[in-house]
């Protein structure tokens, strides 16, 4: 063939409804020099349906008579939506007489009680016809110069056990034959369909229109094959069970048979001979998104990554045959599988250990016991005697596969694989890999078979440093920290390869969730509407969306101030999610269950980071750490550890009521939601408790000596009340201040922690040169006293509170959390 030629494939979900033919004449719109073969699929599901039809009345259910009318009906309401009344006619009587010839294919096999091969050949091929005529009448009302070809006419093929094989001399001559009789640019061929060398009808069999694209394209010798879906490409997993898979820019033959072979709805494996034997590119692309690339298949890909794809096989079965007569014995293989095969038994995988004792296979499940029978009974006379031990079935596995040209001399492939698995839990019960290395395939209970999948592909589709991120507690300091990542998202994962995806955000009643990751632009609209992500808060819930396979690690951010959300941290943990919280509840919980926690977080597989339990964004509880970790002895600590308070008493000079800077300190978002958490001493008694911990010392909150800044008789009521009552005590505390500047002093409320003299918290007088009269505004300050710092003690100083230095420091800790995870990885 002199003239260049370009082949399309359109499947039956390209030609499902008006819509889609028109998306099809809109690709087909594109300008080329080329002349272009359209291979057709019946419309979706009509195929089925017809060889339904011949089934039913084989089985002489009347109700085929009902299901014909249908069928008739779906595919005429199809041409009168897509072709104009007035060239319309022609193509409906045509499937007029087409019904009335299927009719009579179907009353003479009730007749039979039994449908022929050629019955559901002829009946079956129709869908493929139908397209045809509507397409190429579709393009011929565009304009086009437009033929169809009905590829019984030309295609012949001999039926056989394992795929058709095609008479080529015979097909080229009528082929070039009938482009003779028939000149135009474009020619809208029938998939699926052939004739026998007899010149009856027959098919291709199941993606048999993916097989015609094929030969159609060898015959024509076509510069390429597209074949149109409903996907962008070949995808590197099953979207259904892998929300993160990725779109394949490239394949290699070999990978892509090796993907289908395994179940990847990519292209049979089969129907890919002829392009693979002409050195023909093979195409995948979108029907409905025709901008995007697609997947381009040929004689080799890229290498930028060893793995190219995952794929698995469900229903599956293990058998596995062990005895002392398979050990150094010729032939004892030869024999099973001759046994597996004359009782039509296909074989999927086969692993076998070099000592030879037993081996092991899998199979469809619904060929277990056949397979079972014919071993027993064709291995009865070595089992007899012993040297046939066992036959074990194992049903309910599925076989998953790894894919990649490059995989071959790559070191590290199978440890990242099989790594993936075992931290997501997952057992392996056999494995298999040829010599070219091009696939490893493993056998797994199906009951895990999305876990796995999910785990393989993040470890190797994703940034080692990705995480699922589920947020509790979107008030002052959280809302602040999904602000600010929502501006660095896209940087850290350019520049850093740092993925954080915030999955979940959960207030006290509502939460959000997002398969993917939630949009922080606008993530304050859809938790306060009816989005359909948007469901009453519930932390189970959470927790399982959160912790998904798809993601190679999950956190939880706890930005509350509940006991209740504190409590599940141990519970998170020996899940393997990281906890990062500012929440101070959890490490100042009783002893017992504060050691719990530190033992857990120190041999769990998760971090727990809570730097911004004390002195928010300041390095002050990892300061401590370092001293302590290194060997230096402390000997006090001292410190402004409250912003609030900082604040309040860098704002409290007596010009102002002292109850007035506090509701202002409130709605800052410098205080806790209830002030008296503060003013009580609470607040720094918790941090106090939280650092003499570091120390190793076993300090409660019940052996503070605590003298908080709450008027008795306001300890309890509503928040809104006590700031009103308040008010009457502000002559109390402008009395104090006014005496301390008397003595040249000013007041801070101030915790200490002295192993020997005790720990404390109080409102202490400090002289106008000491250092904790000269902070600024929120200032936390605080001194370390060690034997390495004794005469001049080591100082950490900065803004202690507010939402943008605490949610600072939270992210500080997430992004603390990835560099341990990149670097672990």
């Amino acid at each position: 063939m002199p003239q260049r030629w370009i082949t399309h494939k359109f499947g039956g979900s390209s030609l499902a409804d008006a819509a889609a033919y028109k998306a099809v004449g809109a690709v087909l719109e594109s300008p080329t020099s080329a002349k272009r073969a359209i291979v057709v699929s019946a419309m979706a599901g009509m195929t089925d349906g017809l060889i339904d039809l011949v089934n039913r009345a084989g089985r002489r259910d009347s109700s085929y008579e009902d299901h014909v009318e249908l069928l008739q009906q779906k595919q005429v309401s199809l041409t009168e939506a897509l072709i104009p009344e007035d060239r319309a006619h022609q193509l409906l009587a045509g499937v007029e007489k087409d019904f009335g010839d299927i009719k009579d294919v179907l009353r003479a096999t009730r007749v039979m009680g039994a449908p022929t091969d050629n019955a559901v050949a002829t009946v079956a091929g129709f869908g493929e016809l139908w397209s045809a005529r509507l397409l190429a009448e579709h393009l011929v009302s565009g304009g086009h110069d437009v033929v169809w070809l009905d590829a019984r006419e030309v295609l012949v093929v001999d039926p056989a056990d394992v795929a058709p094989m095609v008479d080529w001399k015979a097909s080229r001559a009528r082929l070039s034959h009938w482009l003779a009789e028939n000149p135009a640019d474009m020619v809208v061929i029938t998939g699926f369909i052939a004739s026998d060398p007899q010149g009856a009808p027959t098919t291709l069999g199941r993606n048999g229109s993916d097989y015609s694209a094929s030969i159609f394209a060898s015959l024509l010798g076509a510069d390429e094959i597209t074949i149109w879906t409903d996907v962008d490409g070949v995808l590197s997993a099953d979207p259904r069970l892998v929300p993160e898979a990725k779109v394949l820019d490239e394949l290699s033959y070999n990978e892509a048979m090796e993907l289908a072979y395994f179940g990847a709805k990519v292209i049979h494996p089969a129907t890919m001979s002829p392009a693979i034997e002409d050195e023909i590119p093979i195409f995948i692309r979108n029907t409905f998104n025709p901008s995007a690339p697609g997947t381009r298949i040929h004689l080799t890909s890229s290498t930028e990554s060893a793995v190219k794809g995952f794929a698995s096989i469900g229903a599956m079965a293990l058998l596995n045959l062990e005895g002392s007569a398979m050990v150094g014995v010729p032939g004892i293989s030869e024999r099973l599988f001759g046994i597996l095969r004359e009782a039509g038994v296909s074989v999927v995988m086969i692993s076998q250990g070099s000592s030879e004792h037993s081996i092991c296979f899998v199979l469809p499940e619904n060929q277990a016991d056949t397979a079972k029978r014919a071993i027993e009974s064709g291995f009865k006379g070595i089992s007899q005697h012993g040297q046939i031990q066992s036959l074990e079935v194992t049903r309910g596995c599925t076989v998953l596969a790894v894919v990649g040209d490059s995989m071959a001399g790559t070191p590290g492939v199978a440890a990242g694989f099989f790594g993936a698995l075992a931290r997501a839990g997952v057992n392996v019960r056999a494995i298999a890999q040829g010599a070219s290395e091009r696939n490893i395939s493993i056998v797994i209970d199906e009951a895990d078979a999305t876990r796995a999948l999910r785990a393989v592909h993040s470890s190797f589709y994703l940034s080692r440093q990705t995480l699922s991120i589920g947020l509790i507690g979107p008030g002052h300091v959280g809302a602040t920290l999904l602000d600010q990542l929502g501006r660095r998202l896209d940087w850290l994962r350019e520049e850093y390869r740092v993925d954080l995806r915030v999955r979940a955000i959960s207030t006290s009643t509502v939460m959000l969730l997002d398969e993917h990751r939630i949009d922080l632009d606008n993530w304050r609209d859809r938790l306060n509407s009816s989005d359909p992500g948007t469901i009453p808060a519930d932390l189970d819930q959470l927790t399982s969306h959160v912790h998904t396979d798809s993601v190679p690690h999950a956190v939880i951010i706890d930005c509350t101030a509940s006991d209740e959300v504190a409590a599940r941290y141990v519970e998170w943990l020996s899940q393997g999610i990281h906890v990062i919280t500012p929440n101070k509840k959890a490490n100042t919980a009783s002893i017992e269950e504060y050691r719990s926690l530190m033992e857990l977080s120190r041999r769990a597989d998760a971090h727990y980071l809570y730097e911004t339990t004390v002195g928010a964004a300041l390095p002050i509880v990892q300061t401590l750490r370092d001293l302590v970790q290194t060997g230096d002895e402390v000997k006090r600590i001292e410190g402004i550890f409250s912003g609030t308070l900082s604040y309040l008493f860098n704002s409290f000079d007596g010009t102002r009521p002292f109850s007035e800077i506090v509701r202002v300190a409130r709605d800052a978002g410098y205080t806790e939601p209830d002030p008296r958490e503060d003013l009580s001493g609470m607040d720094v008694a918790r941090k106090v408790v939280i650092l003499a911990r570091e120390m190793g010392l076993d300090l409660s909150l019940s052996d503070l000596d605590i003298d908080g800044l709450v008027p008795e008789g306001l300890e309890s009521g509503s928040v809104d009340e006590f700031l009103e009552r308040l008010t009457d005590h502000d002559d109390a505390m402008l009395v104090t201040v006014e005496e301390a500047r008397a003595r040249g002093e000013v007041l801070r409320f101030v915790g200490v922690i002295d192993p020997e003299k005790g720990c404390s918290v109080a409102l202490r007088p400090y002289k106008a040169d000491h250092a904790f009269a000269r902070i600024q505004l929120t200032d936390n300050i605080v001194q370390f006293q060690t034997r390495r710092y004794h005469q001049n003690p080591l100082v950490v100083q900065g803004p202690g509170a507010g939402p943008d230095v605490t949610a600072g420091g939270v992210f500080a800790d997430l992004l603390r959390l990835a560099s341990y995870l990149g670097a672990r990885l």
